[in-house]
């Protein structure tokens, strides 16, 4: 038997709270489970999409390895949504703020009991920071055991090209017959999306961070070993409790520029630009969006995955996963942090060196008549000479915006054009499909922002264009909403301040121009009606249009009005925790 020291939170609570044993013991506890360093062995399982449906599988497994080392689990779940079948109805107004509901669960479930040590399992896009904001806020030895990935799709297609096929039927250019196919074809197992979207990032993240064990991101998810490590991750939470090693000594400021670093060689998701400073203000590491375009600039994109490249997930992992794209950058890496092993990242990376395993999963990629290479570019011939990330700044986005410039065709680095204004994806979409937007625009959907309807991503509409041959070359779409990890196309979100603190995008009109570019990181509003101004005349131009701008009210009830008000920008991490923005509804910039 593992006994819990005296001082563990489990055994100090069952000083005072007589009946908790009691209770305990009416369900699965026996007397000696009692004084077992208790475990609190949290997922987000449920039938709510394929990142999550399967995780009872790694419960199962890590609730052994709990046991096996002596420990006693206790198993909760709150589960997650999905962006894909949220999208593009109401519904997703509740994707980004049920990343704050799911991390305020675990504190909940971690602390009302209390537990001496938590081990979580997640996949999707919400649910993977949504644990690691918990492991970072409560502080207690954790370990993260990230949910794996989807199967490859028909010829390596995945799910997100439904959104434009759609459009197709709808214009008779596809049948409806093949779209149905496809659509049944195309997520053919459970996991995360095949593409390097945010559940994929998070997940490489987990590991970066040092909060999973190596090589445990984006493991396929019907491959056994994904079974393995869920076990080991079981049986390693109980040596991090028994050495007392907390998430504050993983989670140091060298840890977050670690996982920067990953980010911008997997030509990540934006949205873990978003994730990673909610995480890192948990812990009370600083971290902005400037930083990450900093290490951006200097670490190159080596890996060749969807949506921007060509290859699924899975493949990744078999190539070597987050510790192989290590090894690339291991002269730039922090090489003495901590992590969930226990050691230390150097430590590691001799140990996956010296493991027959890679070598053996490589050779599945045989079976696409693939190589190592083919998925993961070495540090000296890397696929792109920059990150994924830009942040831009200029009179439309005084606090910021973000683009992922890796994902954004050359001509379109630069681009200048007319505006057309919507307060809603849905009329910029009834726009496109009728036909009005044209080659150059600058479409701009504002009111999108977390503290307006809780920050939707804008991926119907990004996808309509960047599926397009004509408006993928010529067309760009700025918001204060967000993008899915998924987005490709020339594409501007996070824009701060959002339009309803009454940010320069509430006051921008059509016939506007606007500029965009990425080398220069500007995005500047340089025209009004057709006609090119100065600087000091826009500023004029604006400061006559906030005269006559009232703030909208939204009305939110319920959860979504709770989130709403507390919401801080996005650039800030974009969660309700904390105190609220000193920037209120409608007040001016």
């Amino acid at each position: 038997m593992n006994a819990a020291s005296s001082d563990a939170a489990s055994q100090k609570v069952r000083k005072i709270s007589f009946e908790g044993d009691a209770l305990r013991m009416s369900m699965d506890w026996t007397v000696e489970d009692l004084g077992r360093v208790q475990v609190l062995v949290e997922s987000t399982h449920g039938a709510s999409h394929p990142s999550s449906y399967h995780l009872h599988e790694l419960v199962g497994e890590m609730e052994k390895g709990v046991f096996q080392m002596g420990g006693k689990p206790a198993i909760y779940t709150t589960t997650d949504i999905c962006d894909g079948v949220a999208q593009a109805h109401n519904g997703m107004h509740y994707s980004l703020l049920s990343r704050d509901m799911i991390a305020n669960m675990v504190e909940i479930h971690a602390l009302a009991t209390p537990f001496d040590a938590l081990a979580l399992t997640s996949a999707g896009d919400k649910a993977v920071p949504a644990h690691l904001m918990a492991i970072a806020r409560l502080n207690i030895p954790a370990i993260h055991v990230p949910g794996g990935a989807m199967g490859a799709g028909p010829c390596m297609r995945s799910n997100e090209e439904l959104w434009h096929m759609s459009v197709e039927v709808e214009q008779e250019k596809m049948s409806k017959e093949e779209f149905l196919a496809f659509q049944r074809a195309c997520c053919p197992t459970c996991g995360a999306c095949q593409y390097m979207g945010t559940a994929a990032t998070m997940q490489v993240m987990s590991e970066a961070l040092g909060l999973a064990l190596p090589w445990s991101a984006l493991i396929p998810a019907t491959n056994a070993e994904i079974k393995r490590a869920a076990r080991a991750a079981g049986q390693q939470v109980m040596k991090l409790a028994q050495a007392g090693i907390t998430p504050s000594r993983i989670l140091t400021r060298e840890a977050f520029e670690n996982a920067v670093m990953v980010h911008s060689a997997i030509g990540g998701s934006l949205n873990a630009v978003m994730h990673l400073i909610a995480i890192a203000r948990e812990i009370g590491v600083p971290l902005d969006a400037y930083e990450m375009d900093r290490i951006h600039r200097s670490v190159p994109v080596l890996v060749d995955t969807k949506t921007a490249g060509h290859y699924p997930t899975e493949l990744f992992w078999y190539a070597g996963g987050v510790p192989q794209v290590m090894l690339e950058l291991e002269d730039r890496l922090h090489l003495d942090v901590l992590t969930v092993t226990g050691r230390t990242l150097r430590d590691n990376l001799a140990e996956y060196r010296a493991n027959e395993m890679p070598r053996f999963a490589e050779m599945f990629l045989a079976n696409y008549k693939l190589n190592r290479r083919d998925v993961i570019y070495s540090i000296r011939k890397p696929l792109k000479s920059e990150g994924s990330l830009a942040v831009l700044t200029g009179n439309l986005a005084p606090q910021g915006a973000t683009i992922k410039k890796s994902a954004v065709s050359k001509e379109m680095h630069v681009h200048e054009g007319p505006v057309k204004v919507f307060d809603s994806e849905r009329a910029a979409v009834d726009a496109l499909t009728g036909k009005r937007i044209v080659p150059g625009d600058v479409v701009i959907i504002r009111y999108q922002g977390p503290r307006a309807i809780g920050m939707p991503e804008m991926f119907f509409m990004s996808e309509l264009i960047a599926s397009d041959p004509v408006l993928s070359h010529t067309t760009s779409l700025v918001t204060d909403g967000r993008f899915s990890g998924a987005t490709r196309g020339p594409c501007v979100g996070y824009l701060g301040p959002e339009a309803i603190d009454g940010g320069p995008i509430a006051l921008v009109a059509d016939g506007d121009i606007v500029r965009i570019d990425i080398p220069a990181r500007t995005i500047d509003i340089v025209g009004t009606e057709g006609v090119k101004r100065t600087a000091d005349e826009i500023a004029d131009i604006l400061l006559e249009r906030r005269q006559g701008w009232t703030s909208p009210v939204m009305g939110h009830k319920g959860v979504l009005g709770q989130y709403t008000r507390l919401a801080r920008p996005a650039l800030e991490g974009g969660s309700s925790a904390g105190p609220e923005p000193a920037a209120g509804r409608g007040d001016a910039v």
